[in-house]
């Protein structure tokens, strides 16, 4: 059978990363030393300006 909107419940749940990953992991370490500045520039040539929907930042998909 079909629900009815009102029926339904809907629940959000709003997380950080900061949440997520505890103080001691070894990814909070290297992040404190690697700097990734670099890897904007590095790839900007993959990524069209004025072509497509908005793209994340590369740094993203490498932390």
């Amino acid at each position: 059978m079909f629900q009815s909107r009102k029926d339904r419940q809907n629940e959000l749940e709003m997380v950080t990363i900061e949440e997520l990953v505890p103080e001691d992991h070894l990814l909070r370490k290297i992040d404190q030393y690697i700097d990734f500045s670099f890897i904007p520039e590095k790839v900007r040539s993959f990524y069209s300006e004025d072509n497509g929907r908005p793209s994340l930042d590369p740094v993203f998909y490498l932390r």
